[in-house]
């Protein structure tokens, strides 16, 4: 039998046995990262996993475990789980200490110069029977109680963030020896199902992440507005690396989009998430592979709790699965029924202004996932399900100008959009959405013979009103359905409900949804 190391899970699986038979459903598009055993004896020894309430640390110690790691790592399960939980005592802006619990450690009275990521073995009132594990957040002088040296036990070398979010009531609930981290030598990611297992290799098949101010049991909503971002981002739960560097990497997805800062610069550990907001890659994502300052330009959104191996050696255009807690709360787009469902299973209240008949929610108050789940109410605005057009879209034949119709009608953020109706005439419906000035709306997909009924186009940059969307309830072989020459139109979808365009009327607002082609 081979033994592996499935997601920080023992496996024991036949020899021989591929990466497929351990992952059969794993999408095929999506890297895992793979890391081969290096050398054990000092591996194992120096480097442990410590689990707390609010993400995961790894500390590498400086030579023989101390008592107390010894003590989690061999009491509990096997997992390294231990019955007595280390309580965060208390924890400033300098340091965070973890206890209290008895050790042999006779504290020298005096103090040391610490520096960030130090793990130390104090005590309170120089009372040994009272000891604490003590994390270093920022470097600074202090008198912990320590032994002589200063008690420096071990040094935190990824999950920096997760110091900064410890809040009263966390706790280190395990601990657990691992492999050194990553690095060239011996990791990379593949997408081959065909990969034969070796014994020792430990596979990451995701990353996941915790929204910043996102505890169960107590919910900040102090970034919530970059945090929905984030979640709209993720809601597909795949990670696209657009970029990488040697401190980050980046996805672009949703760059361009409207995004403020939030908060205050924080420091930009390892496992930090965060989105730019200033900028031309404003609304990209981030997830950073070293530690460096923090910046006006980016607010902090998360920080990975898990596989940060992912975001240390995927390359340029991979893409992986990272999942972000919570799932995004949106409404907006579904049945009136599936959205009662779905409010029901998240523990949220749901209020309507009207439940009458077949209804689609076209507003949600608050907008924003984590204000929902603080309040646990929602208020939801509606309209009738045959008001709702639904509209297919040719990204293949004109991505540019699919990508501007989602972003003026919303249907980039959400699943429902709208726009309002400027005139019908004949068999013509016009609409004008806002476009933003210097959006450039080049030549793309336009019509050469004849153009089909229920076409949905834009004028394109060659006229004089640009951005005009429009849709021809009958074929035409001489006008789009802007009304203008072929040579001004783009033709960007379909309307597929064109039965419902006769009841418009203009001046109205026109939702729409989009379905697959």
């Amino acid at each position: 039998m081979t033994e592996i190391r499935l997601d920080d899970e023992r496996l024991e699986v036949p020899d021989g046995a591929v990466l497929g038979d351990i992952i059969p459903t794993h999408p095929p598009e999506c890297s895992v990262a793979i890391i081969r055993p290096v050398e054990t004896e000092s591996a194992t020894t120096r480097n442990i996993r410590v689990t707390t309430t609010a993400g995961e640390v790894i500390i590498e110690i400086f030579g023989e475990a101390p008592p107390v790691f010894q003590k989690f790592i061999t009491g509990g399960s096997q997992t390294g789980t231990h019955p007595e939980k280390l309580i965060l005592k208390w924890a400033d802006r300098q340091a965070a200490a973890f206890g209290p619990f008895p050790t042999d450690i006779i504290p020298k009275r005096s103090p040391h110069r610490y520096a960030r990521g130090d793990v130390i073995l104090g005590c309170g009132g120089y009372d040994a029977e009272r000891s604490y594990l003590i994390f270093s957040k920022s470097p600074h002088i202090a008198d912990h109680g320590a032994a002589k040296e200063g008690g420096i036990v071990g040094k935190v070398i990824s999950g920096m963030s997760v110091l900064e979010e410890w809040k009263p009531k966390d706790a280190i609930i395990s601990m657990e020896r691992i492999i050194r981290s990553a690095d060239a030598s011996n990791a990379f990611t593949t997408t081959k199902q065909d990969l034969i297992l070796e014994d020792g290799m430990s596979i990451i098949t995701h990353a996941r992440a915790r929204a910043a101010g996102y505890r169960e049991e107590e919910i900040d909503t102090t970034h919530a507005q970059s945090v929905e971002h984030l979640l709209l981002t993720y809601r597909t739960g795949r990670y696209t690396v657009s970029l990488t560097s040697g401190t980050h990497i980046r996805d672009d997805r949703m760059r361009e989009s409207e995004v403020f800062y939030e908060g205050v610069p924080h420091s930009r550990f390892e496992g930090t998430v965060t989105v730019r907001v200033k900028g031309r890659n404003r609304g990209s994502v981030f997830i950073y592979t070293d530690d460096i300052a923090g910046s006006p330009n980016h607010t902090v959104v998360a920080s990975v709790e898990h596989g940060i191996e992912l975001a240390r050696i995927a390359g340029d255009g991979e893409t992986f699965l990272f999942d972000v807690e919570p799932p995004q709360f949106d409404l907006c787009g579904m049945a009136l029924s599936l959205a009662q469902e779905t409010a029901d299973k998240r523990g949220v209240t749901l209020e309507t202004d009207e439940s009458t008949g077949e209804r689609v929610v076209i507003s949600q108050s608050p907008k924003t996932t984590l204000e929902v789940l603080a309040k646990k109410t929602v208020y939801v605005t509606t309209i009738p399900a045959s008001q709702v057009i639904s509209v297919e879209l040719f990204d293949a034949e004109a991505p540019r100008s699919c990508y501007i119709f989602r972003s003026v009608t919303g249907l980039r953020w959400h699943e429902i959009g709208e726009m309002p109706l400027l005139m019908k005439f004949d068999d013509v419906l016009l609409f004008q959405p806002q476009i933003k000035k210097g959006t450039n709306i080049n030549k793309e997909n336009t019509p050469e013979n004849s153009v089909p009924a229920n076409m949905l186009a834009i004028t394109n940059d060659s006229r004089k009103i640009t951005g005009l969307v429009g849709c021809r309830t009958t074929e035409n072989s001489e006008f789009g359905p802007t009304s203008e020459p072929f040579e001004g139109t783009n033709i960007i979808g379909r309307v597929c409900e064109p039965e419902k365009l006769a009841a418009l009327k203009e001046g109205s607002t026109v939702y729409i949804r989009e379905v697959s082609r």
